[in-house]
């Protein structure tokens, strides 16, 4: 679906050979949009994709995962041990994926001394471009880190994640089914990543605050979903269940159905 797909797939329509696309968001992109018409399957990860791409040949089979990261079962005990946390203490994670994010860097490094206050625990992956400014912050409960490798015991750590709205990000946070605080990039194209999260919270899966909102809510709203037990609970419960397993796995069989028909009609 990246645009550099489409002079491959536009030439592949011109001599006849099948081809299969996968749309990783809510909306879909420019490349994938024009390529859909000719596409023998498209693969998407979002109900209501039916406005982009004709309807009889879509198949919901969710965005693959690294099924490491999100074995979470039975690890809680593990993970506050591997961060050396306490198991008594409320824990978020907060991650912007591998580059970081920098609200989200911004909104953690003025509150994280009032979470330390409120008896919070933060494991915080702020990324590699951040992390020699942040590494400094020393605080009982407070890691930080420029990546975390061990993300399944940083998912199992946590009672809250807050997280951008990747389409990856997403499809790794349904499987692990925690409450989750989406605070989507505003620099990505289409503005795929709202779309993505609102996908959720039309759902009452996720709550989403926008970047530019996020100085003023962010805070005040995770300290707020963590004194309700109930709510944590309806959204763990409704993340769960946009839960899309063996999407790698259902994609391929596809692809090798569509080939073998190919292989038929030349």
């Amino acid at each position: 679906g990246g645009y550099a797909s489409g002079p491959l797939l536009l030439t592949a329509r011109r001599m006849k050979i099948p081809y299969l696309i996968q749309e990783q968001n809510s909306f879909a992109g420019v490349t994938n949009k024009n390529l859909g018409a000719g596409a023998a399957k498209i693969c998407v990860a979002f109900t209501g994709m039916e406005r982009f791409f004709p309807a009889d040949r879509i198949l919901l089979t969710g965005n693959p995962i690294r099924p490491e990261a999100v074995q979470i079962s039975g690890k809680r005990e593990e993970a506050m041990s591997f961060f050396g946390l306490d198991p008594t203490k409320k824990t978020i994670l907060v991650t912007g994926g591998s580059l970081g994010a920098r609200t989200l860097n911004k909104v953690m490094s003025g509150a994280y001394t009032d979470l330390v206050k409120e008896q919070i625990q933060l494991i915080w992956q702020c990324g590699k471009h951040y992390y020699d400014a942040l590494k400094s912050i020393q605080a009982v409960g407070i890691r930080v880190y420029p990546f975390i490798m061990e993300m399944d015991l940083a998912y199992a750590a946590a009672d809250l994640i807050v997280s951008r709205a990747g389409a990856g990000t997403i499809a790794e946070l349904c499987v692990v089914g925690k409450p989750v605080i989406l605070v989507p990039s505003p620099n990505v194209a289409e503005d795929h990543q709202t779309k993505n999260a609102q996908a959720l919270t039309q759902q009452d899966a996720a709550v989403m605050i926008r970047d530019g909102e996020a100085d003023d809510q962010l805070i005040l709203a995770a300290k707020a979903l963590l004194s309700d037990e109930a709510r944590l609970q309806v959204l763990s419960a409704n993340m769960s269940r946009m839960a899309l397993l063996d999407a790698d796995i259902v994609i391929a069989k596809e692809v090798l159905k569509i080939a073998e028909g190919g292989r038929k009609t030349r």
